[in-house]
């Protein structure tokens, strides 16, 4: 989580060229590619719940692996031991499981059939708790008042759906704990680990079921058309009614008390006018909800309680001017690791003594770019050609005066996502580079209500992409970019959006990048895996319906109409992608090559939805800047 003062957003890019000119006397230092991506040293900082280990994770044969350390040798290089041993990807995330064991999930090959695997720490032992070929497995609940097991979901028995497992850590033996009736999509567990709540989805109306304890069927207690939402975010302190976030009849969610009886909200306890609710957060020692998170421009918190906001307010006065984030605890909650990061920088980790209110850092996260060299994130806003507020950050190559600026654009994936503000290292690359970059949240990004939401539905390629469109056109109104030399790239819808754009707008880029892009909206809409089945009427309610929306989705697949296209275009694949698959991007490189037109095409064997390993990641950046430097260099 993070957390920070306000910042307003600037509405004047004329303000924002200002401000960039007259505070940087000269261009920044240009830092090798390889330093803006490469591993950490250190990160991923974890404590046991006892508080006597510390756990990090940093590169063993070039992967990220999981490392533990005494508590008490903190500081020096003693007691260090590696429990992990991967060498095909890195460890994506991992947590303690009690005192002696550590889980983490992994997949192969990035086909995100992930399973659950346990390392323990004495000696070594790797388990895959979840060996079954071509399922999908997750932590439904780490139990962590139950040393010995954990709750899991997993699809073997059906793959579109996923029941609950009951699964002992120290044997591998795993229980059927709930089954899945056909139709939930998700499970609800209480604060003991019980499972007390589903929800399920035909696809276009979401219900959500409840029990009052495990021996109790589940009954439907709410339903609602997915345009509405009423999300489970944790159970009461005494497990017996629920605080949800929730937009049934309004247009913001808003944090409720609810009572699963009368299924209606009761109490208010938070709302913002301008933003959804996004998170609640629970201290488990103290049993209390600690506080409330939402973001306009930067992440903000509204503390329930009143230590949380203490504990915050200390880390934020011997923190100053970067956002804090809590990122581990011990049981007991009185020591915690802390990240402070900022726009500029992925920051450093603390250990923080609660009792002591007192930081230990631990670790730079790159201490290879100095935080002074990288460039501020901006937040700024423009009106779209239909009135719409369209809100997103601008970041200016440091030490060069805004204007006639080459300029990246950067749709973000999703689409139902959102950019927000904090250190990205593309971003920051990018604009060492000499570039401008914009990020908008176009209609459909969540987080600004449901009507803005909803306004992107079967938008893909229309109005969506005119926000992007009339964000670009805004920069050149305001003198920052030079109109020969913009290009556009995203990843995944942000991919679709890069070829949307030079289908729909072909005079307006000099370059794209479409890094795992949807091409065509018919083979995308067949090609989703069998666990989004359920979803898939509500997808086409979204998207577009392949019989009736024909003539729309024909004129939005870029795939399909690429003879309007005549931008340089370069793009990248995971070869094991499940969401977009790879003949998204064959079918586009090949409806150019057809016409003659050289595409530059990477695809990577052993990658899925993005690039995971560091040498696919290399080379991807390598190839993009020197496509981009080609093509955006002055005439």
């Amino acid at each position: 989580m993070k957390f920070t003062r306000w910042l307003l957003a600037l509405t004047s890019a004329s303000l924002i060229a200002t401000s960039a000119v007259t505070a940087q006397a000269q261009p920044a230092k240009q830092y090798p590619l390889r330093d803006f991506f490469k591993k950490p040293e250190q990160a991923y900082f974890r404590l046991s719940p006892d508080g006597k280990m510390l756990g990090f994770m940093q590169p063993y044969e070039s992967r990220l692996n999981i490392f533990v350390q005494p508590i008490e040798k903190v500081g020096s290089k003693d007691g260090i031991k590696r429990v992990t041993a991967e060498t095909a990807r890195d460890i994506s995330n991992y947590f303690f499981k009690g005192p002696q064991h550590v889980l983490y999930t992994k997949d192969f090959g990035g086909d995100e059939n992930f399973h659950v695997v346990m390392a323990d720490i004495a000696t070594g032992k790797v388990q895959d708790l979840t060996p079954h070929e071509g399922t999908r497995a997750s932590i439904l609940d780490a139990l962590p008042d139950d040393d010995d097991h954990i709750l899991v979901t997993h699809n073997k028995r059906d793959k579109r759906i996923f029941d609950v497992y009951r699964v002992n850590i120290k044997t591998g033996e795993e229980k059927l704990a709930a089954q899945n009736p056909g139709n939930f999509t998700s499970w609800i567990t209480d604060h003991a680990g019980k499972i007390r709540g589903a929800v399920s989805a035909d696809g276009v109306n979401a219900s959500l079921f409840y029990r009052a304890t495990e021996a109790d069927a589940f009954k439907s207690i709410v339903t609602t058309n997915f345009r509405e939402s009423v999300s489970v975010a944790a159970f009461t302190a005494d497990n017996k009614q629920m605080y949800v976030i929730s937009n049934r009849g309004r247009d913001k969610s808003a944090l409720f008390k609810f009572d699963p009886v009368t299924a209606k909200e009761g109490k208010l306890v938070f709302e913002h006018p301008a933003v959804d609710v996004w998170a609640l957060s629970w201290s488990r020692a103290r049993n209390v909800p600690t506080q409330v998170d939402y973001q306009v421009d930067k992440t903000e918190r509204h503390f329930l309680d009143p230590e949380a906001k203490r504990i915050y307010e200390a880390l934020m006065a011997k923190l100053p001017g970067y956002e804090v984030n809590i990122q581990s605890a011990t049981k007991d909650e009185q020591t915690f690791i802390v990240a402070a990061s900022s726009d500029r920088t992925p920051g450093a980790r603390y250990l923080y003594d609660l009792k002591a209110n007192s930081l230990k850092k631990l670790a730079e996260i790159n201490s290879a770019i100095a935080e002074a060299d990288m460039a501020e994130m901006k937040p700024i806003q423009y009106t779209s050609r239909d009135g719409l507020t369209i809100r997103g950050y601008l970041t200016l190559p440091k030490g060069v005066a805004a204007k006639n600026l080459p300029v990246i654009i950067n749709p973000h994936g999703g689409p139902w996502a959102r950019d927000g503000w904090g250190y990205n290292p593309e971003i920051q690359f990018l604009s060492n580079r000499g570039y401008a970059v914009l990020q908008m949240n176009f209609r459909g990004s969540t987080g600004f209500g449901r009507k803005f939401w909803e306004a992107s539905f079967k938008q893909w390629g229309l109005t969506m992409q005119d926000d992007i469109t009339d964000g670009v056109n805004w920069l050149v109104k305001e003198g920052i970019a030079d109109p020969k030399r913009i290009a556009i790239y995203g990843a995944s819808y942000g991919g679709y959006a890069t070829l949307s754009g030079i289908t729909r707008t072909p005079d307006l880029y000099a370059a794209a990048v479409s890094y795992v892009g949807v091409s065509n909206m018919f083979t995308f809409m067949k090609s989703i895996p069998p666990y989004w089945k359920p979803l898939l009427e509500m997808m086409t309610e979204m998207v577009g319906s392949e019989e009736k929306d024909k003539a729309q989705l024909t004129a939005t697949s870029p795939a399909l109409n690429a003879d309007k296209i005549k931008t340089p275009l370069f793009v990248a694949q995971g070869a094991k992608d499940p969401r977009v698959v790879k003949s998204e991007s064959d079918q586009m490189v090949d409806a150019l090559k057809k016409r003659g037109i050289d595409v530059d095409y990477m695809v990577k064997d052993n990658e899925g939805h993005g690039f995971s390993n560091q040498e696919n990641q290399f080379d991807f950046y390598e190839a993009m800047e020197k496509f981009l430097a080609k093509h955006l260099k002055k005439a």
